[in-house]
């Protein structure tokens, strides 16, 4: 398989610098989004994933449409292009899809753009009417909501979900074409029960369900939950996700109204592997302004022996919880920069949360922490998962989180794993540079 290289020639290209006004929203100094011009770049769309790099470089590797013939390589910039390109989920033909510019999923066939309304209309549903249907002081809080309005919101998330999510086939290549602000917004890309998928240079932005629903009985107070990952794996084998941007920009969840005294919540995940998904590789992308970010394994029953990920040079900026949440898998995570300062309201209730028996591995990753963010604070767990911990850094000083979660926690996380990672292509023996080299190396719009 081919090598990919994040390293350019000096002699060769030039760089292409956002401006730092149009990035301020997102707390992404402007370093974040380096562009190259070179006019040499190299064939990202036949790239693959290097020989051990992590989980997803196991067995066969990962390759995605490599071998795509020029009958199913496409270049899109319209929702209804790419959904001619990705043709049928259970089409396993090679393809090679490079997405220009930014693609808004809320969209029609024609172009046209699609309010929740457009969603709504027809099905008989409206908020203030499914507010004052199951409002708790007069349908309670013991059951989930049924009858007229609950029928009528399910019908229009389905319209919407008929819209916005991309079911993708196996052996596919997916990546946007530099310099073009390549992404998708408002949508989800679905990679379901399907083998070697390459994502890749994309910024995954706003998406939101305008149909969340309400649960009385979620927790003790009830939840308003919500639909639609930016990116989600069910069932999915060999998959590649890289040099990606998620965000929830430009609605952060500091605009959410309460309903029933709880955030009426839009947002789901960014990147969710779950439903026994297994031989995954997320490395260089960029996690801000969002909270439940990353969950895998979707319950604490899945079968154990699959759900084996690894989660490198990422930078989480403005996030709030699970980076990741892992259960029951092999997860091997390093030589991440997590900056848990506060950030448009997103305030860190913990990064990694391993539990269901999850086995991680936490090795050479830095942490940015503000002055009153406690340290025992960055990790969460149940008291069956655990989390062998090496050389991971607070401020530039070699810290031993999981000494400081035990030393403050009732449910203790385990400190030894079951395996020990071999799959360890391009791992840093020091998290000190991290902050600095992360920066220009990581998120939508640095390949070329």
């Amino acid at each position: 398989m081919a090598t990919p290289s994040h390293r350019r020639s000096l002699r060769k290209r030039r760089t292409l610098l956002a401006s730092a006004a149009a990035v301020a929203a997102t707390g992404l100094g402007a370093s974040y989004f380096v562009m190259s011009a070179n006019a040499d770049a190299v064939d990202l769309y036949h790239q693959t994933l290097a020989a051990k790099d992590g989980w997803a470089s196991s067995g066969t590797g990962t390759t995605g449409g490599t071998k795509a013939d020029s009958a199913h390589t496409f270049t899109v910039s319209t929702r209804a292009q790419l959904v001619k390109a990705l043709g049928s989920a259970s089409d396993t033909t090679p393809r090679i899809i490079k997405v220009k510019g930014t693609i808004d999923a809320n969209t029609d066939a024609a172009g046209k753009k699609l309010s929740c309304a457009d969603y709504a209309s027809g099905t008989g549903y409206s908020l203030a009417s499914y507010l004052k249907s199951y409002d708790p002081a007069v349908y309670g809080r013991s059951k989930l909501p049924s009858g007229t309005q609950e029928t009528a919101r399910a019908a229009a998330q389905k319209k919407q979900a008929a819209n916005i999510v991309f079911k993708v086939p196996a052996n596919t290549t997916l990546v946007g074409v530099p310099g073009t602000k390549a992404g998708i917004t408002g949508g989800m890309l679905q990679i379901q029960n399907v083998d070697n998928v390459i994502v890749r240079n994309l910024t995954f932005a706003a998406t939101e369900d305008c149909f969340p629903q309400w649960d009385p009985t979620d927790g003790d107070e009830g939840n308003w939950n919500s639909n639609y990952d930016s990116v989600t794996l069910r069932g999915a084998t060999h998959v590649w996700a890289d040099h990606n941007t998620f965000t929830d920009s430009p609605r952060f969840d500091s605009a959410n109204p309460e309903y029933f005294g709880r955030e009426y919540q839009i947002h789901d995940g960014s990147l969710d592997i779950t439903k026994s998904s297994d031989l995954v590789t997320v490395s260089r992308n960029q996690f801000t302004n969002h909270d439940k970010t990353m969950l895998i394994g979707s319950s604490d029953s899945e079968p154990a022996g699959k759900l084996r990920v690894s989660i490198h040079h990422n930078v989480w900026k403005g996030i709030v919880q699970r980076a990741p949440l892992a259960r029951v898998g092999q997860i091997h995570i390093y030589n991440n920069l997590y900056d848990v300062t506060p950030l448009n309201g997103y305030a860190v209730q913990y990064s990694i949360n391993s539990r269901a028996k999850a086995q991680v591995v936490a090795e050479n990753n830095h942490w940015k922490v503000p002055a009153g963010v406690k340290v025992a604070k960055l990790l969460s767990g149940d008291g069956t998962g655990a989390i062998k911990g090496t050389g991971n850094q607070v401020n530039g000083t070699v810290t031993d989180l999981v000494a400081a979660y035990n030393a403050a926690s009732s449910k203790d996380l385990k400190t030894t794993v079951n395996w020990t990672p071999t799959l360890t292509a391009g791992l840093e023996s020091s998290a000190k540079s991290l902050p600095t080299s992360l920066g220009a190396t990581t998120g939508a719009g640095v390949l070329s």
